[in-house]
């Protein structure tokens, strides 16, 4: 399976949890809790992630790293499907920047 299979496969399946009994499957019960308690979840994969980035760097193991991110972009996926978008808006964006100077995108926001 390709990536861009992963990642499509991935938004069918949080899609269909949208609809399911809470009780059926972990991202159901998320989603049944409700924006703040994916928010939460969010916030505490960023943190484990930037840990795991912090012992990486002191010579950890870079796979905890990977596990951590991993983490991080599927729960990252659940809010996006929670606000009607998934990763091809994402993806669609970081293409938009091609070409563009990370510093005048920025300053383009303000």
């Amino acid at each position: 399976m390709n990536n861009s299979e992963i990642l499509a496969q991935l938004t069918e399946i949080l899609e269909q949890r949208k609809s399911a009994e809470s009780d059926s499957s972990y991202v159901a019960s998320l989603y049944n809790k409700g924006l703040d308690a994916i928010l939460k979840k969010v916030g505490e994969e960023a943190t484990e992630t930037v840990m795991a980035a912090k012992d990486v760097a002191s010579g950890g193991n870079k796979d905890k790293l990977v596990y951590e991110v991993a983490d991080l972009w599927f729960h990252t996926m659940i809010l996006l499907a929670d606000q009607n978008l998934s990763a091809d808006d994402v993806l669609a964006e970081l293409a938009r920047r091609f070409g563009v100077s990370g510093h005048d995108e920025k300053a383009a926001r303000k």
